[in-house]
């Protein structure tokens, strides 16, 4: 059986001014708030995500609370680059006039492998970029709880970037590991970057692998990237790619139960963190889904705890 991943699941990063995200991201991007929850392993700590109108699996970025953590100190072995899609030339000239309105500097808009695309940061300096993805991938649901109009909207997660010193040992894991196939390759900045395509491909389906030979060891810190995850069914899934990582001799986490996906981590040669998630339960297993992220959402194991949590975390707006 040729197991394959569906695409992006979610990206997950690191906020030190998790009140300051939570405006950016729902006021400037016009994602919507769909959980409010905190790190599983360390509960003091805001876990927001941000997806579209519905919570749909591969349209959510998420981040983790570490107030005034230092930035991330950028170079390689690193998840280096988040997209997000939108659909035409005209939403990536509407998006370029409404991040100048809110004080949001970026690219202006050029071609990257062969797709027009604008590249900006957020409030921690996460490396974010605006895609235009030709109408492949999935529909995003619009999101009712913003001012932009849905056609404007954006559509969900594009591809992720790595940039690693050594491509070798990250190619042979994605392509036998992670049954991916390296399917192109571009120049930017000089520098030759190779996509990886999985299931059926397209731009929310691939990731793009830098190798530079001229850059120090990235050190973790706020705007860098934790890891990616990326989607799969259900969790007879889930076990079928677990049987697989062992028949490779990957080692990973084991089967981890995160409440609305089931999940498995592993750590790719370079370091980097990819985790593997499942498209259910979904974030309408503990809230309605008119009602997503409007109160803080735990797993069952943490409820008993609800009371000191909620004293020591503070308040997004």
């Amino acid at each position: 059986m040729n197991l394959q991943f569906s695409g992006l699941h979610h990206v997950s990063a690191l906020s030190a001014d998790i009140a300051k995200n939570h405006d950016f991201y729902t006021r400037v991007l016009g994602l919507r708030l769909v959980k409010k929850t905190v790190n599983q392993d360390s509960p003091s700590m805001y876990h927001l995500f941000y997806a579209d109108g519905a919570g749909s699996a591969g349209s959510d970025m998420t981040f983790f609370d570490f107030p005034r953590a230092a930035r991330e100190h950028r170079g390689n072995d690193s998840i280096s680059l988040t997209t997000f899609r939108v659909t035409g030339r005209a939403a990536l000239e509407f998006w370029a006039e409404r991040l100048a309105q809110f004080g949001v500097q970026h690219s202006g808009i050029h071609t990257a492998d062969g797709r027009e695309r604008l590249d900006f940061e957020d409030v921690d300096g996460t490396r974010l970029a605006l895609i235009d993805d030709g109408g492949q991938g999935p529909r995003g649901v619009p999101n009712p709880k913003t001012d932009l109009p849905a056609e404007m909207q954006l559509q969900g997660l594009g591809y992720s970037g790595f940039t690693v010193a050594n491509l070798a040992p990250t190619s042979e894991f994605l392509e036998r590991g992670l049954n991916m196939r390296e399917v192109r390759h571009y120049l930017a900045g000089g520098f030759k970057t190779h996509v990886f395509e999985m299931g059926e491909g397209g731009p929310s389906a691939e990731l793009h692998v830098t190798e530079r030979g001229d850059l120090p060891k990235h050190r973790a810190g706020a705007g860098g990237v934790h890891h990616v995850a990326l989607r799969m069914k259900d969790e007879a899934e889930l076990a079928l790619w677990l049987a697989h990582l062992e028949a490779q001799g990957y080692g990973n986490s084991g089967h981890i139960d995160r409440h609305f996906f089931h999940s498995v981590y592993i750590r790719e040669p370079n370091g980097l963190v990819i985790e593997l998630a499942t498209d259910g339960p979904g974030f309408a297993t503990d809230e309605m889904p008119d009602a997503l992220g409007e109160r803080l959402s735990l797993p069952p194991f943490l409820e008993p705890r609800r009371a000191t949590i909620e004293a020591h975390i503070r308040p997004l707006v």
